[in-house]
């Protein structure tokens, strides 16, 4: 059997990075130099190496100097994903099926691998989230929000979850930041959205998994029925409007 170049090597480990998170979307790669310092290889097994991930879309060179990862990953929901979810409010539910699906074994997952690093960055991501919902930005509610999520999905050491992930709930955004907006002007829906979040970091903490899941399908489920409570509002406003 015929052994792998060199340069196939070191453009697996860059891949191997980029999969596990430690080299996001937007980031710069460190200097040649040092790159090479860290994989133990020659400058020119590393350009090699760079060369390939660039031609396969994974990497790329930027005005200014610099290689750097690009976001094809986790643009894989974009348009006309984007376009149908505005224009088509039913195809929502079935998004958040989808969600329902992949966040609940995210945070299973999470609860059986998580590491103490994970588990503190969840943490605090949730401190960031109780932080923001004693407040009135709504922006900022709903990027914490999607932060505590997406540490869940990273902590399931799941490189697939953990890009879909991101993926997803950049694609929902603007549902979230509506569902968000009705929601907040609830007190009791405030609580309860804290509740079911605190729910999901316990039980990660705790490594139950069992709990986890149950704990994020329950989350899930009460943004569903509030999405489609809102979604019969609309509709019946659209028929008076229409009468």
């Amino acid at each position: 059997m015929t052994a792998p170049r060199l340069a196939d090597v070191v453009a697996r480990e860059i891949e191997q990075r980029v999969l596990e998170g430690r080299l996001k979307p937007g980031d710069r790669l460190p200097s040649e130099r040092e790159l090479s310092v860290q994989l133990g290889v020659s400058r020119a097994s590393l350009r090699e190496a760079i060369q390939k991930l660039a031609a396969r879309g994974l990497l790329e060179s930027r005005q200014g100097g610099g290689t750097f990862v690009t976001d094809r990953l986790d643009s894989s929901f974009g348009n006309p994903w984007e376009e149908i979810l505005r224009d088509h409010p039913g195809v929502h539910e079935d998004m958040l099926e989808f969600r329902h699906m992949l966040e609940a074994r995210a945070a299973e997952c999470a609860a059986m691998r998580a590491t103490a690093s994970d588990r503190e960055r969840v943490r605090q991501c949730l401190a960031a989230l109780e932080d923001s919902f004693g407040g009135q930005d709504l922006d900022l509610q709903v990027d914490s929000d999607l932060a505590f999520h997406q540490a869940i999905a990273e902590a399931s050491h799941n490189v697939i979850v953990g890009h879909l992930t991101a993926s997803l709930l950049r694609l929902m955004r603007d549902n979230l930041r509506r569902n968000l907006s009705e929601l907040m002007q609830v007190p009791a829906a405030r609580d309860a959205l804290l509740d079911q979040h605190r729910a999901v970091w316990r039980a990660i903490e705790q490594g139950d998994a069992a709990q986890a899941l149950d704990a994020a399908a329950s989350h899930i489920g009460y943004v569903r029925q509030n999405l489609t409570r809102m979604l019969r509002s609309d509709a019946r406003l659209a028929l008076k409007s229409g009468a």
